[in-house]
């Protein structure tokens, strides 16, 4: 994606995990952040941080999400129609939805749909509910819908 403004994107941290790796001293603590970017208006990206404090974890995080944008049709404040999308051990299921409705959607999906500028869905997660794959589920499920 060309001539994207960085000051058009708003930004929602996911996740936060903590990584504990036990050596010889004692506990060695790491952090890993989840970002999803979004302009509200169709242009959606994730990705992943990790470093040795939450917010160099954080702003990795940003920078990586910015290297895969993704473009997503949104059609009239919903999408276009039904669709279910399996990563990994999550499955997420999208469905139009009339006006007013708002986003009916939990966990990590809702930061990506709203980012995406979806205001009318319904959405239900199946199975697993890990951040990472109901985030990248989501996403993979807004790319595919056909306009």
């Amino acid at each position: 994606m060309q001539n994207i403004n960085r000051e058009d994107f708003e930004e929602v941290i996911v996740n936060i995990g903590r990584v504990t790796k036990v050596v010889k001293g004692g506990r060695r603590f790491r952090f890993t952040a989840l970002v999803v970017i979004g302009n509200k208006n169709g242009i959606i990206g994730y990705g992943t941080g990790k470093a040795k404090e939450v917010p160099d974890a954080i702003k990795k995080g940003v920078d990586d999400a910015f290297k895969n944008l993704l473009k997503v049709n949104v059609k009239n404040a919903t999408i276009a129609h039904d669709i279910e999308v399996k990563y990994g051990a999550s499955r997420v299921l999208l469905k139009p939805a009339s006006e007013g409705t708002g986003v009916i959607a939990g966990g990590a999906m809702r930061p990506v749909l709203e980012l995406a500028g979806i205001k009318d869905i319904l959405t239900k997660s199946l199975g697993s509910n890990n951040p990472n794959n109901l985030v990248r589920a989501t996403v993979d499920a807004l790319t595919k819908i056909k306009s």
